[in-house]
């Protein structure tokens, strides 16, 4: 019995070198990708400008996978957060962010996470498994479907999981996102989110892909990183910036640092004296998003406590923006992903 492989798992060269293997000419797999990725048909038989019988050896040797759209909600921001089922029973979450003409998406790379961060939810619930290529271009392929005539314009790899712990795939994704006969993203259009995986950063700026990069770091003291990050202890912020300079050697940047403000945790003077030291020299923005997460273990600081800090970075010329988390209200902002597994009471 011949397993079929799903072809969303494969990039442009890959599938390229899979048909010619077969048999099929050079230009088969931008026929291929131009039907998928294009114009969303998935049926083998309906691709009309390749043979019959070629059509029916794709459709011995291949299958198009989907994600299962399970619920849907909708914030009063206009935040759109999608709960995804796998072949398997697990479950992701996938976040549509509309600002102006820019529709956002947010995908998921994993199923859970590794890497624990205190204020994310995201961990609670342990890790189960990287997704494949195919699951992560399908968080975009079923919402474009979902809001057709409008586009999506942006791509983060900001969902669940560690979009660098889960490397290879991730990479393969970024390169169906922006072929220019699959989705043909822009590759400024795209930004891989890290908590600061030093030696894939590094390994990302030798592949040199052209997308941005956004670092989590929350804290500019080793001792406070470490306990609000458990991966400052393997991958501390020297290692960190070392690593997002290197990156910088290859792209023009800026590279986006986000920062959560947490009360009386990482909100005085002196994390702002050490993040002016850490940003010396590198083409950077900063995020700064103060934390109002009901359910958090951490409170959110007070007024006074972010005009102060804000003030101090000011006063240090240090460039930020005031981010407004969205989709709070239905558990869609940033670290509020779970995608717990609640099939017995989905609503559909």
């Amino acid at each position: 019995m011949i397993m079929k492989k799903d072809i969303k798992n494969l990039g442009f060269q890959e599938l390229k070198d899979s048909l010619l293997i077969m048999g099929f000419p050079s230009h088969s797999a931008g026929q291929i990708f131009n039907w998928v990725y294009k114009r969303r048909i998935e049926d083998f038989n309906l691709m009309t400008n390749i043979s019959k019988e070629a059509r029916q050896h794709l459709s011995k040797e291949f299958f198009c996978s989907r994600v299962r759209q399970l619920k849907k909600e909708v914030s009063c921001d206009g935040t759109a957060k999608f709960l995804f089922g796998l072949f398997d029973g697990h479950n992701i979450e996938t976040v549509l962010i509309p600002e102006g003409r820019r529709n956002t998406l947010c995908v998921s790379t994993q199923v859970g996470c590794k890497f624990n961060c205190s204020f994310c939810y995201s961990g609670q619930f342990g890790f189960k498994r990287d997704l494949n290529i195919a699951e992560i271009v399908n968080q975009y392929l079923s919402v474009s479907d979902l809001i057709a005539p409008a586009k999506i314009t942006n791509v983060v790899f900001m969902g669940i999981g560690e979009p660098l712990d889960n490397f290879s795939n991730t990479i393969g994704s970024i390169k169906v996102f922006s072929h220019r006969q699959g989705i043909s993203l822009g590759k400024r259009k795209i930004c891989i989110s890290t908590c600061g995986l030093s030696p894939k950063i590094k390994e990302l700026s030798i592949l040199n892909l052209g997308v941005r990069l956004s670092v989590s770091l929350h804290a500019t003291d080793d001792n406070i990183r470490s306990r609000i990050m458990p991966v400052n202890k393997k991958y501390p912020i020297a290692s960190l910036m070392s690593a997002v300079r290197q990156f910088l050697k290859n792209d023009l940047g800026p590279v986006t640092f986000e920062y959560i403000l947490l009360h009386r945790i990482n909100t005085s003077n002196e994390m702002a004296e050490k993040l002016e030291k850490w940003l010396r020299g590198i083409n950077y923005k900063i995020n700064i998003i103060p934390c109002n997460m009901a359910k958090s273990i951490y409170k959110p600081p007070r007024e006074d406590e972010v005009n102060c800090f804000l003030r101090e970075l000011k006063t240090r010329n240090i460039f930020f923006t005031v981010r407004k988390p969205r989709g709070q209200d239905i558990n869609a902002a940033c670290g509020q992903l779970k995608a717990r597994q609640i099939n017995s009471c989905i609503k559909k």
